[in-house]
């Protein structure tokens, strides 16, 4: 069946929408909702790093979804964020193998290098470090940590200094 392009929503950009209907292509009609990670990504990325109720509202009407069903995916994915955060998402993984390799030694140094704990911000908006993350599927890499989705393996705190003062 054709896709057909689907006319924006007003609080949603032109680029978003057209986002959204590429990754509706990826789908048959009847699955559109199947597209709701991909649409959150794009209003994430054109909101300045986060969602806002009336933007998943947006996405719901959009992929014809119940707007509860869009907040639930948003708060169940680690990459998504409904509040602001700052502008470079470092998320350390401390799981086991990354654990037992010394990543609680690098949290310890990235928090204080950047005066902050796991789930806030810097004061200028810099960066944010994310919450515990489960696991971040680079064991054997480990220590790791990964800044705007972007993995760095074999952690010391020399390298964590290095990769936050190339961030802007």
């Amino acid at each position: 069946m054709a896709q057909t392009s689907r006319q924006p929503v007003a609080s949603l950009s032109s680029h978003v929408m057209a986002e959204i209907n590429e990754a509706l292509k990826r789908y048959p009609e009847d699955q559109k909702r199947s597209a709701v990670q991909s649409a959150l990504h794009a209003v994430q990325h054109d909101n300045g790093g986060y969602l806002t109720v009336p933007l998943m509202d947006a996405v719901a009407e959009v992929l014809g979804m119940a707007p509860i069903e869009v907040y639930e995916v948003a708060s169940f994915y680690s990459m998504l964020e409904t509040e602001p955060v700052g502008r470079h998402s470092v998320s350390v993984c401390t799981n086991i193998s990354c654990m037992l390799r010394g990543a609680d030694d690098i949290l310890a140094h990235v928090e204080q290098r950047l005066g902050i704990k796991r789930g806030e911000s810097t004061a200028d908006g810099k960066v944010y470090l994310k919450c515990e993350e489960e696991c971040l599927a680079a064991c054997a890499g480990a220590p790791m940590m990964m800044v705007n989705h972007v993995y760095h393996e074999n952690l010391t705190p020399e390298k964590a200094d290095e990769i936050l003062d190339g961030l802007e």
